[in-house]
C-alpha cells in the first residue's frame, strides 16, 4: 500500500508524495521502493499512486524490464521530433547514434547502473569530447522519459561524478572575438584572399552582428541600400540528410531590422553588381530581389561550413606570411562577438546593442557576449584614479 505525505518546497509552500514499491524482480525476488512527488493535493497523489500500483500489478517487470536503452529511445525520440525544429532533432539523433547508442542501445534499460554511466562519461572524456557533459544529460533524458512513462523507477545518471579538465584552461564564448587590431588584420588578410564573396560576408558579420544562417538567408529585397538597413527575418538551418532549409529566426527578438554603416553598404553595392557579372558569365540570370546574396556555384543555398573553412584558409595563409604577427582561429559565430564587445569599447548602448543582436533578453548580451577588451582594462586605473580625484 502506497503511503501519502505532504512534504515543504524551497519555495515556502507545500506538496504531496507517494512511496510504493515496484513489483517483485523474477529473477533476484527484489522490490524496489519508488518515489513520486509534485502533486498539488492529496488527491491527485492519491489518483497517481493507484495507477502506479495498478500497472505493476498487470505488468511488473514482465513487460517494462526487457525494454532496451535502443527501444526507449526509439518512443522518446518520435515524441522529442515533435516538440523542435528538424535542425535540431538532426544534430540530438546523430550525438545519440554517434557516440550513445553504440555504448548503451542494445542493454536492457533496467539493468544499466550509476556504475555503467560513470564509466561511460570517464571514456568521453578521456577520448577528448567536448561535450561529455552533453551526452551524460542525453542519456538523463532517456530515463527521465522512461519514469514518466513508468518503465524504470530510477535515474542512475544522477549519481554519476562529472569529470573537471583541471589541466586546460576554462575558455568561454567570450575568448571567442578579435580585438580592434586584429580585425584590421583579418580584413587586411581577407583582401589578400582574393574572395569577394568571402570578403562581403565577414564584414557583414562583423559590422552588425548578424548570425551566419542568417547571413546566408538573405535575398537583396532584404536589403535597403538607401536607409542604410537589413531586415532579418529568417535563417539557413541543416535539416535530415545535410538538406539546407530556411526557416523563421531563433527567437522571436531575432526578426529585427539591422542597421548598416555605410561603407558596409557600398561593399554590398559592389558585390551585387559583382554576382551580377558572374552569374551571366555561366550563363545563369540573377533572380532578381529574390536573388540569394550569398550563393553556392548554382545558385543555391550556400553550405553552413563554407564561411569556416574561409575563415581558416585565411587565418592560414595570413599566419605563413606573417609568422611574427599571427591571427588566432576564431569561429565564424566570434565575428558576432566581435561586434558586441567592439560596440561595448565604442561606448554604444547595451539596447542598442541587444536589438542590433536580436537578443530577448539584455541579460544575454551583457553577460554572455560583452568581453572586456585588453585596451580597455589597461584604462581602468587610469579611470579609476581620474574619477576619484585624490
Amino acid at each position: 500500500m502506497a503511503s501519502i505525505t505532504r512534504y515543504k518546497l524551497k519555495s515556502g509552500g507545500t506538496a504531496w508524495k507517494f512511496q510504493a514499491y515496484t513489483a517483485s524482480d523474477p529473477k533476484t525476488g527484489k522490490r524496489h521502493k519508488v518515489t513520486r512527488q509534485g502533486f498539488a493535493t492529496k488527491s491527485e497523489a492519491k489518483i497517481k499512486a493507484a495507477r502506479f500500483e495498478e500497472n505493476q500489478r498487470r505488468h511488473g517487470f514482465s513487460e517494462s524490464n526487457r525494454l532496451t536503452f535502443q527501444e526507449v529511445y526509439n518512443s522518446w525520440f518520435e515524441q522529442y521530433k515533435n516538440t523542435v525544429r528538424e535542425s535540431t532533432w538532426v544534430k540530438t539523433r546523430d550525438n545519440f547514434r554517434l557516440h550513445i547508442l553504440p555504448r548503451f542501445g542494445d542493454k536492457i534499460l533496467s539493468k544499466i547502473t550509476p556504475l555503467d554511466c560513470q564509466t561511460a562519461i570517464n571514456e568521453w572524456f578521456a577520448a577528448g569530447f567536448a561535450k561529455y557533459r552533453q551526452f551524460l544529460g542525453m542519456v538523463s533524458r532517456i530515463f527521465k522519459y522512461a519514469i514518466r512513462m513508468d518503465i524504470a523507477y530510477s535515474n542512475p545518471t544522477v549519481k554519476v561524478i562529472v569529470p573537471v579538465d583541471r589541466e586546460k584552461p576554462a575558455t568561454t564564448m567570450k575568448d571567442n572575438y578579435y580585438a580592434l587590431d586584429e580585425l584590421k588584420t583579418f580584413f587586411e588578410a581577407a583582401t589578400e584572399f582574393n574572395n569577394p564573396k568571402a570578403y562581403t560576408l565577414f564584414r557583414l558579420l562583423a559590422f552588425t552582428g548578424m548570425r551566419r544562417g542568417e547571413a546566408l538567408a538573405l535575398r537583396w529585397s532584404d536589403v535597403d541600400f538607401s536607409a542604410g538597413t537589413i531586415t532579418v527575418n529568417k535563417t539557413v538551418t541543416e535539416g535530415d540528410g545535410y538538406r539546407l532549409m530556411v526557416n523563421s529566426p531563433k527567437t522571436y527578438a531575432s526578426n529585427r531590422n539591422v542597421s548598416v554603416d555605410p561603407k558596409t553598404i557600398s561593399i554590398l553595392q559592389r558585390r551585387q553588381w559583382e554576382q551580377r557579372q558572374e552569374l551571366f558569365a555561366v550563363g545563369m540570370r540573377p533572380r532578381g530581389a529574390n536573388q540569394l546574396i550569398f550563393t553556392s556555384d548554382t545558385n543555391d543555398l550556400l553550405q553552413l561550413t563554407y564561411p569556416q573553412k574561409w575563415l581558416d584558409w585565411i587565418v592560414k595563409a595570413h599566419n605563413n606570411k606573417h609568422p611574427d604577427n599571427p591571427l588566432k582561429r576564431i569561429t565564424v559565430h566570434g565575428f558576432r562577438h566581435t561586434y558586441a564587445t567592439l560596440a561595448h569599447a565604442g561606448n554604444i548602448e547595451a539596447k542598442e546593442v541587444q536589438a542590433q543582436l536580436g537578443h530577448k533578453r539584455l541579460a544575454t548580451t551583457m553577460d554572455i557576449y560583452t568581453s572586456v577588451t585588453d585596451e580597455s582594462k589597461s584604462k581602468i586605473a587610469s579611470k579609476f584614479a581620474r574619477y576619484v580625484n585624490l
